[in-house]
C-alpha cells in the first residue's frame, strides 16, 4: 500500500482529491490475479467519498481520518475494487452505492451483505459543495459507472478507461462494443482538459486519450 497522497488543487470550499494504492487480488472466470488499485477520496476537512475500497479497510480508514463518510462509491462490481467495502461501512455506518446491473458481480464477493442504495445515471452526489456525477458507462461490467466532477476538472473512470485504451473486456459480463460506445459517447465528450484518474495504474486526460479510439476499435481491444 502506497499513500494516502493529496492528488489535486483543492476546489472551492477546500474540496480535495485524496489519493492512495492498495494492494490484494482480482478474481473472475476462475482465475486469480495481484493487483495493485486506485483508491479515491473526494472531499474536504469535514466531509468525504470514498471511491472504490479496494483491499485495505484499515488505510482507507486512516485515509478517511475524522471526516464523517458519506459513502463508499462502486465504480463496478468486481471483488477487488469492492471487497473492503463492508469492512469501511461497517466501522463508519456510511452507505455502499452500486449501480444495479452490477449487483451479479457483487453478490460473487459479499454473498450476504448487499449495497445499501443505487448509483444510476444522472445522480448527482455532492460533497463539500462539489458535485460528482454519475455518468453510466457498461461494457468493463453491465453497471460500470464514471464519476465525473466537473468543477475539479476530473473524472473517476474506475476501469472504464486508461491511459493507452478501454478496460478489459475478456471476461464474463463485459463487451468490447459496448465499453468503446461507452467511451465514445458518454467520456470523450468530456472537455479535453479533464483528467481521468482510473482505477488502476496512472491518469491521463480526455485530450490524450480521443485520438487513439478508431485505433481500439481496429485492434479490438
Amino acid at each position: 500500500m502506497t499513500g494516502p497522497t493529496t492528488d489535486a488543487a483543492a476546489g472551492s470550499g477546500g474540496v480535495r482529491i485524496d489519493h492512495l494504492v492498495t494492494s490484494g487480488t482480482f478474481s473472475l472466470d476462475g482465475g486469480t490475479w495481484e493487483v495493485d488499485n486506485n483508491v479515491w477520496l473526494v472531499g474536504d476537512d469535514t466531509e468525504v467519498y470514498v471511491i472504490d475500497a479496494a483491499h485495505d479497510a484499515d488505510a482507507i480508514l486512516a485515509a478517511v481520518g475524522d471526516r464523517r463518510l458519506l459513502g463508499v462509491l462502486c465504480t463496478h462490481g468486481h471483488d477487488d475494487h469492492i471487497d473492503a467495502a463492508p469492512a469501511v461501512a461497517e466501522r463508519t455506518g456510511a452507505p455502499i452505492l452500486l449501480h444495479p446491473e452490477d449487483t451479479v458481480l457483487w453478490e460473487m464477493k459479499h454473498p450476504d451483505r448487499k449495497p445499501d442504495g443505487a448509483l444510476a445515471d444522472g445522480d448527482t452526489l455532492t460533497v463539500g459543495g462539489t458535485e460528482l456525477q454519475v455518468l453510466h458507462t457498461p461494457g468493463h461490467s453491465p453497471g460500470a459507472v464514471c464519476l465525473y466532477a466537473p468543477e475539479l476538472g476530473t473524472v473517476f473512470s474506475g476501469d472504464t478507461l486508461f491511459q493507452g485504451g478501454p478496460g478489459a473486456t475478456g471476461r464474463s459480463y463485459s463487451s468490447f462494443p459496448v465499453i468503446t460506445a461507452s467511451i465514445r459517447d458518454r467520456l470523450l465528450t468530456l472537455p479535453s482538459e479533464t483528467v481521468v484518474r482510473t482505477g488502476h495504474g496512472d491518469r491521463t486526460t480526455i485530450g490524450a486519450e480521443a485520438p487513439q479510439l478508431d485505433e481500439w476499435i481496429a485492434r479490438g481491444h
